[in-house]
């Protein structure tokens, strides 16, 4: 409860999202908040900073333009960073389409990575591997949203095991992947089949899942702890998230994703109630609240 009884400029937000001007309902409701919407929320939770991700991939979710996010960003510099995101099927629909051109003039922006990332395609289709190839070779890093079904939803479509993002991870070294959604985080714990990916286990940690073993094996994969699916891998599990926070200190990062004016962020009240007591060091939280975003985006502290 710390932040919320007045620590400020606690943690950095690696993944959130706004409209400036609403869009269409979705589902019959509003979807993101207004910019001063964010910003209350950001105050009542300690956030000093937020990342900005467009949703341009058109599955589920109205498109949003790169360059609403650079307006808002340009509107409240102390507070937002932008990011850019483009569909794989874009320019020419094609594997090879351009899309070197669209990354460096969104990066000469101010973009400081990509996402949020989320065309419901295989992680190998050629199209996808193509973009994957272009913000490799700018070292950008990446956040993706993974789904473990084709068909009437949004998400990067893999199997159990999550053997095409493997692959990815293994073909372009300078990707820095940060791995976001329920498909990826409930493989925290071992599962057994694309239902077991499609929602929030609960439960122990009973048997290591595929997270651990392909953060240990790949470091350009990191953790986007935002969202029901973040909190969840940890506070399904108290004694195992300790474990896996102080492993892999240095490539977690705190996000909220909030979604509405009104969504819910336990995620900050766990890590710092594991600080609190002890469970975790203050180095060790500082590094997940916001010091990895800062070297992942290269701010100024």
């Amino acid at each position: 409860m710390s932040a919320l009884l007045g620590e400020r400029n606690v943690f950095i937000d690696i993944h959130a999202h706004v409209r400036l001007y609403p869009s269409a309902p979705h589902h019959g409701r509003r979807i993101f908040p207004s910019p001063e919407e964010l910003l209350r929320r950001y105050d009542q939770i300690g956030v000093e900073k937020g990342c900005l991700l467009p949703l341009v991939s058109p599955e589920v979710y109205e498109p949003q333009s790169n360059t609403e996010i650079l307006e808002v960003c340009r509107r409240h510099p102390d507070r937002f960073l932008p990011f850019c995101c483009f569909d794989p099927r874009g320019i020419t629909n094609s594997p090879d389409a351009p899309f070197g051109e669209w990354l460096s003039f969104y990066r000469e922006q101010g973009c400081l990575g990509v996402g949020e990332f989320m065309p419901n395609l295989p992680w190998m289709d050629e199209r996808v591997q193509n973009l994957l190839s272009h913000i490799n070779a700018m070292g950008l890093a990446l956040i993706i949203d993974g789904k473990g079904r084709l068909g009437g939803t949004y998400g990067l479509y893999d199997d159990v095991g999550m053997p095409q993002m493997e692959a990815s991870l293994q073909r372009f070294p300078r990707l820095r992947i940060l791995g976001h959604g329920p498909a990826f985080w409930a493989e925290i714990a071992k599962v057994e089949d694309n239902r077991d990916r499609q929602g929030y286990p609960d439960g122990p940690v009973r048997e290591e899942g595929r997270v651990a073993g392909l953060m240990r094996q790949y470091d350009n994969l990191y953790g986007d702890l935002s969202a029901h699916s973040g909190y969840n891998a940890l506070a399904r599990d108290r004694d195992y998230a300790v474990q896996f926070v102080n492993e892999f200190q240095d490539r977690l990062l705190f996000g909220t994703d909030i979604c509405a004016p009104d969504t819910p962020t336990p995620l900050a009240e766990f890590l710092l109630d594991l600080r609190d007591r002890g469970e975790i060091s203050d180095q060790v939280f500082n590094k997940v609240a916001r010091e990895n975003a800062v070297r992942l985006l290269g701010l100024s502290g």
